[in-house]
């Protein structure tokens, strides 16, 4: 009988805890951050040493993360170098977007081509036919369109 009365009294004592207020302090209360949104290109003048890949993503579903890369690829349509990246969320709506990179890692003769994946969840939903950049200057590609992925 003295477990009982210890763990009835062990209860009442918890739930009087958990129903007290927690104590005000005069502590001024911070406001957080305002978020700054992914899709908004503001990355300020251009350097003198970049050039900069520009355009519209047409079609890119709410929510969905989209990868676009800037690549070096080798005669086996495979990826050998990275130029440039960019992670941009979708909005329903169309999506500008910018890509920076260093002319002077541009490879004179190779082939350089921007890709661009679209997933939700992980996975993968939608990809960029592969727009081949032939030369190391700034250019707008226009709108892309992107692709169901099989």
């Amino acid at each position: 009988m003295h477990s009982r009365a210890l763990i009835v009294l062990c209860l009442a004592g918890l739930m009087t805890a958990c129903s007290s207020e927690k104590p005000k302090t005069e502590q001024a209360v911070v406001a957080p951050a305002p978020k700054v949104a992914k899709n908004t290109p503001a990355l300020g003048p251009l350097p003198a040493y970049q050039r900069e890949i520009s355009g519209t993503l047409l079609e890119v579903p709410a929510g969905a993360e989209v990868e676009l890369a800037l690549l070096v690829i080798d005669e086996r349509d495979r990826p050998q170098r990275l130029l440039a990246s960019s992670n941009l969320v979708g909005t329903g709506q169309d999506l500008p977007y910018q890509l920076r990179f260093n002319p002077e890692a541009f490879p004179a003769g190779a082939r350089v081509e921007l890709r661009g994946r679209a997933s939700r969840s992980g996975q993968l939903i939608m990809h960029l036919p592969a727009q081949r950049i032939v030369q190391a200057a700034s250019q707008a590609t226009g709108p892309l369109r992107f692709e169901k992925a099989p």
